[in-house]
């Protein structure tokens, strides 16, 4: 998703703040913006044009809210279930003026319900992922946008110490240079998943933070739209973390990460520089693995200095050495043995604080180092492995469930680091190399058992 953002991660509550104060407030930048303020009508209800119906089928994670049964019911309630939520609007600030204009004659959007389980960042293979986004076209119009805005990444850099390449990596992941960020309006959209679906509480909040960004002005009504999940603006910012991040980057009084080229620019860095972004640190390497390595060392909770790694045995692909050998970094093979093998560092988890699937991080730091001019991933990706569906990763995570294996929740079909270490154990423990891929050939054995 893009920051549709599948972001269980970052859900940002707290007071909702306005423009921000000290430094951030008396940046000065050297150049002037044209975009306009006025007011304009509220975004109607209504989906995109062309936008398909809900299939009418239960959702792929097997949750008992995304049973047909259970969404037709809470379609059919979504009316009593949006106006329950005005007690929580008006202690927000929300005037009930601005609570009818956008709630009333409101629909669900079940269409979403669709979507919902089926997040390319969750669902493709790596090299499917990364070929779709880190194509040479989005190399080149990265540059170009690196070319043509350079004052102001000059003084984000300067404010916040957050490297370019990643923030416009970013920028071209999230909604390909803000040309595919979504139609959907905001408020339907989180609205619906606020009444419908398996992660209503969590879009409650959304749905919200949505209504107080319209109460305060922020952002224009009819440009508030984005994502299946809420997620607007060029680097598709929920609305809970617009809360928290957003900031008036051109001095103009609003936070618009919208059409303010220096707002989402500057509150895309503040939002990594206070989710723990390292200055002057990479995101990761690409590294090879002596013969007879130690696969259990690929583990998330496995963090050591690189010097340690490199005592180990572990190199950079190209033959370079490390520069910070002091950087605390974890193996992480996406593939399994045969794929590409990376050292990750602090700032690839901040990357995950943004948009939690490993692929997605992965994706915006190789865009960024190809921006900078750094070549391709060197080791091949298993391209002949066969991308396990929906169902039978859900019933891969079921079978190491009922063998005594840690998922770290319930099966939901998809393969995260806890999957991964599930499945590491579960090879361990019948003597295979213990790589945590999950292949059709390992869910062959797990039915075996």
């Amino acid at each position: 998703m893009t920051r549709a953002k599948w972001l269980l991660a970052v859900c940002a509550l707290g007071a909702f703040v306005g423009a921000p104060q000290g430094a951030h407030a008396q940046l000065q930048l050297p150049f002037s913006l044209p975009w306009s303020t006025g007011t304009v009508p509220p975004p109607q209800a209504a989906p995109p044009p062309g936008s398909p119906e809900w299939s009418g089928q239960p959702g792929s994670s097997g949750h008992a809210l995304m049973t047909v049964e259970a969404i037709r019911a809470a379609a059919q309630n979504f009316p009593n279930c949006i106006e329950s939520l005005w007690p929580e609007a008006q202690k927000r600030g929300v005037t009930r003026e601005t609570f009818d204009t956008y709630t009333r004659g409101l629909t669900p959007d079940l269409r979403i319900m669709d979507l919902m389980d089926a997040q390319p960042e969750f669902t493709k293979a790596f090299w499917d992922y990364l070929d779709l986004l880190v194509s040479d076209a989005r190399i080149k119009r990265g540059r170009e946008i690196l070319a043509q805005h350079r004052p102001i990444f000059d003084a984000m850099e300067k404010a916040y110490g957050v490297d370019r390449n990643i923030v416009t990596a970013i920028w071209g992941i999230e909604s390909n240079f803000g040309t595919s960020g979504g139609e959907r309006p905001v408020v339907r959209s989180t609205a619906t998943l606020s009444c419908v679906g398996r992660r209503q509480a969590y879009f409650r909040d959304e749905f919200l933070a949505a209504l107080e960004i319209l109460n305060r002005g922020d952002i224009d009504p009819d440009k508030l739209k984005g994502s299946w999940a809420g997620a607007f603006g060029p680097t598709q910012f929920m609305p809970t973390s617009f809360k928290r991040f957003a900031i008036d980057f051109d001095g103009d009084g609003r936070r618009d990460v919208v059409d303010s080229v220096p707002d989402l620019v500057g509150s895309t860095a503040n939002n990594l520089k206070l989710d723990g972004w390292a200055t002057g640190q990479t995101w990761g390497y690409e590294v090879a693995l002596p013969q007879g390595f130690d696969y259990l060392l690929a583990d998330g909770a496995k963090a050591m200095p690189v010097k340690e790694w490199e005592k180990l045995g572990v190199s950079r692909i190209n033959g370079k050495g490390f520069p910070r050998p002091a950087d605390r970094a974890t193996l992480f093979l996406p593939a399994g043995v045969t794929g590409p093998a990376f050292l990750m560092l602090n700032n690839f988890r901040v990357l995950m604080k943004y948009n939690p699937a490993e692929a997605y991080a992965l994706a915006i730091g190789h865009l960024a180092d190809r921006l900078r001019g750094e070549p391709a991933f060197v080791t091949a990706w298993p391209r002949q492995e066969r991308v396990l569906t929906s169902a039978e990763r859900f019933e891969m995570q079921q079978h190491l469930v009922r063998l005594g294996f840690d998922i770290g929740s319930e099966p939901n079909g998809r393969i995260n680091a806890k999957s991964r270490s599930a499945i590491r154990n579960f090879q361990n423990s019948q003597g295979l190399v213990p790589d945590g891929f999950a292949t059709a050939g390992m869910l062959d054995l797990l039915r075996q058992h």
